[in-house]
């Protein structure tokens, strides 16, 4: 079977690198923060050797993609309308998109926005979300000497700083401290590990600890493949995707009350770090009120936030079992 391939694709008015393998209809990965098209290298081969297209991109401001100057040029409408501009400039009629982090977010949007180009939907992470009260910046949580990361990443430039003095330590960190082999996100007694919240003065960073040695599902040569993409493109982009949270809100008014119509599925690490979110369990127990075609959440146990990686197999397997279940005619 031939490896992955990767080329340069105009979608959308940008040029996004995207990787391939495979013959068949359209599965479309979509990385989250901070990933590139390299975390899906686990899937790619099976979902291609069961008979489908694997088709996974550098997500815009992301590795080889381009990566607009203007920050409202990364909203939740631009990230959704690539998914179809993609699927516009490989001539597929419509795709299985499945989602993890961010990606999970632009999964659930485009199949909001654009039903009749996605034949089914896996998130993986981050639920379908109803519209929150106020923008989400107005939200969260923050104290004199302490904020969510999300408020942290607003002011431009900060966090791009704070990452960008040692690209290799930054990912080996996040990575680390946000998958299962952290630990569990509750505390003996019940309550919430902390994690997220950002001392204005030191940083993200340097609460994070940095482990001794690498987690099992990462390897040295795939953190110098990330290290490398980063130190290519910064982190801007991604951070961009944060900074346009409030502008999300805003546009998400004249559609609040619509639903995502196409067969979907959720998967969530037991130990994801966004189980300990205020809330966030509730939200999981009432998506199907978002997602009527909801066919089901898994929850995979002693695993964190990087489902693709930290248990690639898993993951493999739940795409080919829903893709075949929606009758595509795949091998």
């Amino acid at each position: 079977m031939e490896k992955i391939q990767y080329r340069m694709v105009a979608a959308n008015g940008i040029n996004m690198n995207v990787a391939e393998q495979g013959e068949g209809p359209v599965i479309l990965l979509c990385h989250g923060f901070p990933e590139t098209s390299y975390s899906w290298r686990h899937q790619m081969g099976p979902l291609a050797a069961a008979g489908f297209r694997a088709v996974a991109p550098d997500m815009r401001g992301y590795g080889k993609s381009d990566s607009p100057g203007a920050v409202e040029l990364f909203s939740v409408e631009h990230l959704a309308a690539d998914m179809v501009g993609l699927l516009n400039a490989l001539d597929a009629k419509d795709a299985v998109i499945v989602g993890n982090d961010w990606g999970a977010t632009v999964a659930w949007h485009a199949a909001l926005r654009y039903p009749s180009r996605f034949r089914g939907l896996i998130a993986l992470g981050v639920p379908m979300m109803p519209r929150a009260p106020a923008p989400p910046t107005q939200l969260f949580p923050h104290t004199e000497d302490l904020e969510l990361y999300a408020l942290y990443f607003q002011d431009e430039g900060r966090a791009e700083k704070e990452f960008e003095t040692s690209v290799n330590e930054t990912l080996v960190k996040i990575l680390y401290a946000a998958s299962g082999e952290a630990g569990p996100r509750e505390q003996g007694d019940g309550t919430p590990n902390p994690f997220g919240m950002v001392n204005r003065k030191d940083g993200l960073l340097a609460s994070l600890p940095l482990p001794s040695k690498l987690p099992s599902w990462l390897t040295q040569d795939d953190i110098d493949v990330f290290t490398l993409a980063f130190e290519e493109s910064g982190f801007r982009g991604g951070l961009n995707y944060y900074r346009n949270l409030d502008r999300n809100w805003a546009l998400e008014a004249s559609y609040s009350d619509a639903v995502v119509t196409v067969p979907s599925l959720y998967l969530v690490g037991e130990r994801d770090t966004g189980l300990s979110i205020p809330g966030m369990k509730e939200i999981i127990a009432s998506m199907s009120a978002k997602v009527p075609c909801l066919r089901g959440t898994r929850v995979i146990p002693d695993c964190g936030h990087w489902l693709p990686q930290e248990r690639p197999d898993v993951v493999s397997q739940v795409i080919l079992d829903f893709a075949k279940e929606l009758g595509d005619g795949a091998a």
